[in-house]
């Protein structure tokens, strides 16, 4: 008995030792890891969502010379879009990829985007899509955690490639705007991305361009060779206590490549939430268009959103007429409209 009686206090000793070494070991992860953003506001007892979505941390109007600083460290000119988001595009116009015998263009599927956004509390939310190789992957990554930048996703957005390529969701928040750009400039640095540059806007010559919006009821634009349809949620997003611009984070974008004779290569990813994703998804195989990922592309956006990212070849404006039914199955706008 009393030897049972010791080894029961052994064991209550032993305990928390164990937590104590736990947490030591712990700690030095959790004192580098960036601080998250708050939840987004919860609903009182007795007040209504709208009511608590009202306390949502808004952006606010700037112009291009409040981010001429950010623009000058990170090597180029960007453009506004929606008088709230500063935007500069790095296109992998370095690279020379394939995927399933196409050689994609840049802007089909290559293109690296930062946005920057102030908010009425002073501070400024870094967003964005980047472009890297696997060479490039492992050593970009630890320069935006240097910077205390996050990666909130990595995915595919091409089936099989050469070389390979990978895409990662970036994400930043801090009360200087340059401080910010300078972590993402280099993490930039230590890839082969060119600097931004204004795209050639010119629509495709080789594409039924009226037909493709036609058949989507949008208008498109060009971008160097391409033509892209976007489209944009109609709900409000949050990320975390803050309402995000309309399309950051939650666009639906159609690319459309000219191949010759009307026919395209298609690279598009759908915005949905989850209550939408698997009638896209059956819609897409029905219409003959090939999956390439299903993700989440934020880690406290709400609503919770989820992307499919598509590969197809064929009558762009065949294509387009398909794609119609999967926007018709999602709660989307045509951007600007």
């Amino acid at each position: 008995m009393a030897g049972d009686r010791q080894q029961i206090t052994d064991s209550l000793a032993v305990t928390p030792r164990r937590r104590v070494l736990a947490a030591a070991a712990l700690a030095p992860l959790l004192a580098a890891a960036p601080t998250p953003a708050r939840a987004r506001p919860a609903a009182r007892p007795g007040e209504s969502l709208a009511s608590a979505a009202q306390k949502l941390i808004k952006p606010v109007h700037t112009t291009l010379s409040d981010w001429k600083e950010v623009a000058k460290v990170l090597g180029g000119p960007g453009d506004m879009k929606h008088k709230v988001m500063y935007h500069s595009g790095f296109p992998r116009r370095d690279l020379r990829v394939f995927s399933h015998h196409v050689h994609v263009k840049p802007s089909l599927a290559l293109g690296s985007h930062i946005s920057f956004v102030r908010y009425t509390d002073h501070s400024n939310l870094l967003m964005g899509d980047v472009v890297v190789t696997e060479h490039e992957l492992q050593g970009f990554v630890d320069t935006l955690q240097e910077h205390r930048i996050g990666v909130t996703a990595l995915h595919k957005h091409l089936l099989s490639q050469t070389p390979d390529v990978w895409w990662l969701h970036v994400h930043g928040h801090g009360q200087d705007p340059v401080a910010l750009a300078r972590g993402i400039h280099a993490a930039f640095e230590g890839t082969g991305a060119p600097h931004p540059r204004a795209s050639d806007q010119a629509k495709p010559d080789d594409l039924d361009t009226d037909g493709i919006d036609h058949a989507l009821g949008a208008k498109g634009s060009g971008d160097d060779g391409i033509y892209k349809c976007i489209f944009v949620r109609r709900e409000k997003i949050s990320d975390g206590d803050r309402l995000l611009p309309p399309g950051l984070g939650s666009t639906s974008a159609f690319n459309f490549q000219p191949l010759g004779n009307g026919r395209a290569a298609l690279s598009a990813d759908c915005c949905m939430v989850a209550d939408e994703v698997q009638r896209v998804l059956r819609l897409l195989r029905k219409a003959g268009v090939k999956l390439v990922e299903l993700h989440n592309h934020g880690l406290r956006d709400k609503p919770r959103l989820f992307f499919v990212h598509v590969w197809a070849v064929g009558d762009a404006v065949h294509l387009a007429r398909a794609l119609r039914t999967v926007l018709d199955a999602t709660n989307v706008t045509p951007a600007g409209a």
